[in-house]
């Protein structure tokens, strides 16, 4: 049987294509090579994701660029994007791109997963129909491929984040491979009179609660390049590397997280009072470190987390924040790098930790 070169490149080398934005691209450059007259294409792909429900790769045959459009869960970031058919973004960008007639197949046997479109400058012969018909099965193979990594990503990224994800991806699946040590700010952060809501409340109103706070603290920590490591209960554990060996960024950072999470908690206190719901009051603790980044656990069931004496400084110090009555804490470390101006409150022993330490907050203003 004798394939074309798309067929023939789909059969032997897609499988290693590293993402879906360049599979479409190199069908479409080698379907131009056998003669298919095309201005476009498209490649419409669901995810699991918490936010997305679909990825769309569109291509532009003169430019050869990818750009990629995002369809969203309902309730998530654009619920009325997301009521619109799955493989829509893809069309609508097609035909406004040439003058021809959309040709679109379902890849597998999904009706909801894989579309492949494709537009030209005229309308598609039924032989060139046929064979754009054939190129989207000769695709289903490498796309499998292509989603089940998209779909490991995707979980990992979710439950580990992004970072962790890419290493736990790239490293092997064994307890001996210690990881590596890293400096970073960290910031541990949990709610006050958690254990008096969880037992006045029904499950589903801690959870919203829970949600909402994971919300408004997860939010300002990706949003200022930081990652969370972890939910601990109430509790977020999370960290901000420092990069290129100087941590003045990453502790600015991680102040300016937190100065956006007490934005965000203050207008979440005003819904929740309109509600007749009490607030959810919080403390937050800053601290600068080195922690063994990698696998703990047993033999056959890992964990991808952080330890070491700073991860449980962090944690300490945040206990200190009822105490002296302070919402944000700062380690004399994280104050001394962050170049900031912060508010003294003297040296005070933190439990199970050896040595005194000096502790800042930040103005209230």
């Amino acid at each position: 049987m004798q394939l074309s070169s798309t067929l023939s490149w789909l059969v032997d080398a897609a499988v290693e294509t590293p993402g879906a934005d360049r599979l479409l691209a190199e069908v479409g450059a080698h379907l131009i090579a056998d003669g298919m007259p095309l201005a476009g294409g498209a490649l419409t792909m669901a995810v699991p994701h918490p936010l997305i429900a679909r990825r769309t790769w569109l291509w532009q045959a003169e430019s050869g660029e990818v750009i990629e459009a995002f369809g969203f869960v309902a309730g998530g970031l654009a619920a009325a994007g997301a009521a619109s058919p799955p493989h829509d973004a893809g069309r609508q960008w097609l035909a406004g791109l040439a003058a021809g007639i959309v040709h679109e197949d379902s890849v597998g046997s999904r009706p909801d997963g894989l579309s492949l479109g494709w537009i030209g400058p005229r309308p598609f012969t039924p032989s060139e129909g046929h064979e754009l018909r054939q190129t989207a099965r000769f695709a289903a193979a490498p796309l499998a491929v292509l989603t089940a990594r998209a779909t490991l990503t995707a979980a990992l990224e979710a439950y580990l984040g992004r970072r962790s994800a890419a290493r736990v991806l790239t490293g092997p699946l064994r307890r001996d491979n210690i990881g590596e040590t890293i400096q970073a700010a960290l910031l541990y952060a949990d709610l006050r009179g958690f254990t008096a809501l969880s037992e006045s409340n029904p499950p589903s109103a801690v959870i919203s609660a829970l949600d909402a706070w994971f919300d408004r603290i997860a939010g300002p920590v990706h949003a200022f390049g930081g990652e969370v490591l972890k939910f601990i209960g109430d509790g977020v554990l999370a960290i901000f590397p420092v990069v290129g060996g100087a941590p003045r960024a990453a502790c600015v950072a991680a102040l300016r997280a937190v100065s956006a999470a007490r934005v965000g908690m203050a207008h979440l206190d005003e819904a929740r009072r309109q509600q007749g719901l009490p607030p959810l009051p919080f403390g937050a603790a800053l601290h600068l470190g080195e922690m063994l980044w990698g696998n703990i656990g047993a033999a056959d069931r890992l964990d991808f987390t952080a330890i070491g004496p700073a991860v449980n400084l962090v944690s300490r110090l945040e206990g200190l924040c009822r105490p002296l009555d302070k919402v944000v804490l700062v380690s004399g470390t994280l104050a001394a790098e962050a170049g900031v101006p912060l508010i003294p409150l003297g040296t005070h022993a933190l439990r199970g930790i050896v040595s005194p330490c000096a502790v800042f907050t930040v103005p209230e203003n």
